[in-house]
């Protein structure tokens, strides 16, 4: 955990009357990312930031000027991008939009739309008939291979409800260009097959399947595609495993053969986990700590309705304490001393837990437990309300120093 982290949490505690609970965006470390990343990325690619990661305004804003747009899956999402800008390039794609959605991404001018279905399709070009310009799209596909990596999540190469299968390409192309001639144009294709992938060389691999299938397409069906879109799916690592190394995997899809022929086809990008999970920080005071059958227990101020992410996938979510001195009572202050402790939350259900059997030196009552990676997928998938326990604190670290500024949100 950097410096500035650690010392603004401890002062945040210090000045709060109740049990700590918060989370922290480290807005300067998410952008040095960006501008790290964008360093190493070849000609023609282009970077999107996948929102539903974390869809928090003051994210948008800070990465608003170092992208090339955004990826939303929804218009609530959509709606979130443009209340900071009415301009930016934004991508729409989702399994199940309904035609109020399309309709809200014409009227907001997205720039593409990921279409995902014949059915969809045809509502497209029934909504955008008469239009003076047609509604660009890429069609996302499921591939017939199994080829492609296997990870935690998977939403390609197997039976899912995410793109059309390679199989309906056929009569897609023939629905664009017998009905929806003048309504929607063909600009590309869209892939997203997993999340959460950390091996470099299996993702420069699956991308290089990606281009050829497009190369196969485009000759197959005379297409003049401008874009192929690779999703995202760069992984983070929640244990001790190696991270995604983002250097590696670029030098190789500059040097793709695939990438050589299609030279003049933009290649993009839609991460969202990748950009911001490492630069997020859910921090929770310790109220109780109690044993149960010769285990220990940690309650936290806090837990699954402010972090779901844990539970969800089923993994001890990596963590620091740091010390808090202050002690108001005059009764001895439970602790736990070189042992193992499961670290659960203020939820009346034993699925609340955010770190199984963790080795500890010293956890005290009043410590603040911080829960690093948490920039992605914690807050925004959680069950806030239940039990109506009140919200955490957001604080945001401007770049260069660790002034925290606060928001009440809900986000």
């Amino acid at each position: 955990m950097k410096a500035y982290v650690r010392e603004a949490i401890n002062r945040l505690q210090a000045e709060s009357r109740e049990p700590f609970c918060a989370y922290l965006y480290d807005l300067g470390g998410i952008r040095a990312h960006v501008r790290g990343m964008r360093r190493y990325m070849p000609e023609r690619t282009g970077l999107f930031y996948a929102i539903k990661a974390n869809p928090d305004r003051r994210i948008i804003e800070a990465l608003l000027p170092l992208i090339d747009g955004f990826e939303v899956a929804s218009a609530g999402e959509l709606l979130k991008v443009r209340e900071v800008s009415g301009s930016v390039p934004v991508l729409f794609g989702g399994p199940g939009k309904k035609e109020a959605e399309l309709e809200a991404a014409i009227r907001h001018n997205v720039s593409y739309i990921h279409v995902e279905s014949l059915l969809e399709l045809r509502r497209l070009i029934r909504l955008t008939q008469g239009r003076s310009e047609p509604v660009r799209i890429l069609l996302r596909m499921n591939l017939r291979t199994s080829a492609l990596p296997q990870t935690h999540i998977t939403m390609g190469g197997r039976p899912t409800p995410f793109g059309l299968d390679e199989e309906l390409l056929d009569e897609a192309i023939a629905v664009i260009r017998e009905e929806g001639r003048g309504a929607v144009r063909l600009c590309g294709f869209h892939f997203h097959s997993l999340s959460n992938n950390l091996r470099a060389e299996l993702h420069a691999e699956m991308i290089e399947l990606y281009l050829r299938k497009a190369e196969e397409w485009m000759e197959r069906y005379r297409l003049d595609i401008e874009i192929v879109n690779a999703g995202g799916g760069f992984g983070v690592p929640y244990d001790d495993a190696p991270p995604f190394d983002w250097a590696l995997f670029t030098s190789l899809i500059a040097r793709s053969e695939a990438r050589k022929r299609l030279a003049r086809v933009q290649l993009w990008f839609e991460p969202g986990r990748f950009l911001v999970a490492n630069h997020g920080y859910y921090a929770a005071e310790v109220i109780d700590i109690k044993p149960s059958h010769d285990r220990y227990f940690a309650v936290l101020r806090g837990g699954t309705h402010h972090n779901r992410l844990p539970a969800s996938w089923g993994h001890n979510h990596p963590f620091a304490v740091l010390p808090a001195e202050r002690w108001a009572y005059p009764f001895a202050r439970p602790e736990i001393r070189r042992g193992k402790v499961t670290l659960v939350g203020e939820l009346c259900t034993p699925k609340d837990r955010l770190h199984a059997d963790a080795e500890v030196e010293l956890l005290r009552v009043g410590d603040i437990v911080v829960f690093e990676k948490s920039g992605a997928y914690c807050w925004t998938i959680s069950h806030h309300d239940f039990l109506g326990h009140p919200h955490p604190k957001f604080y945001y670290l401007a770049e260069g120093n660790d002034h925290a500024t606060h928001a009440n949100m809900d986000n």
